[in-house]
């Protein structure tokens, strides 16, 4: 379009004083969850009940975490900072005095669970200071085999009574059963201060 095309006396302000402005809409954001499909939507209850279900069928009862698989036939063994290597070699050996057993075969993880700490807690209260428990290899056990031993090993080092553990020798079970040393209980560790207080003194 040309100046040519308007009148001469046309006035470009007139012929706009009656349009007034278009009053747009105010932006309306989404929140987080505006598009989520909601609760009641077919479906959706019965996919996050199956979900949460899966989770809780394999997750660990001690800390939340998922466990991870140890082979059947694989050696355990943990140690935690400060333990003389001399006092493990020996532990892991077998040469100490096993004090008390506990046996998990035909519990379910739950249950093995429930009893480990239970029998650690015994221990504590009665100052033994090495235990076998004996999980068995689960070779067997379909669909995951060496489910309790691979709860043990996991579990065990989430207890802080809990000095060191490792597969037993031969003749206590060997790679079925697990030697655990135990921490000095507070009353213990009291009675040894005062004895090398004492002895100090004389």
């Amino acid at each position: 379009m040309s100046d040519d095309d308007f009148p001469d006396d046309f006035d470009f302000s007139d012929s706009m004083r009656d349009v007034a402005p278009h009053k747009s809409a105010r932006r309306v954001g989404l929140s987080r969850g505006s598009l989520a499909a909601p609760e009641n939507e077919p479906g959706v209850q019965a996919r996050r009940k199956a979900a949460q279900a899966l989770k809780e069928e394999t997750r660990d009862p001690l800390s939340g975490d998922f466990i991870e698989p140890v082979d059947p036939a694989a050696l355990l063994e943990f140690k935690r900072p400060g333990l003389q290597t001399n006092v493990y070699r020996n532990f892991r050996l077998g040469k100490y005095t096993i004090d008390a057993r506990l046996d998990l075969h035909g519990l379910t993880v739950a249950q093995a669970r429930v009893e480990i700490v239970g029998f650690i807690d015994e221990c504590m209260q009665h100052d033994i200071r090495c235990v076998l428990i004996n999980h068995g290899k689960g070779f067997d056990r379909q669909p995951q085999p060496g489910l309790l031993k691979s709860c043990v090993a996991h579990w065990l080092p989430q207890l802080p009574a809990v000095m060191a553990y490792h597969s037993a020798q031969k003749h206590h079970g060997g790679v079925g059963a697990t030697y655990v040393m135990l921490r000095k209980s507070d009353k213990k560790r009291l009675e040894n201060q005062l004895h090398q207080q004492s002895g100090r003194e004389q």
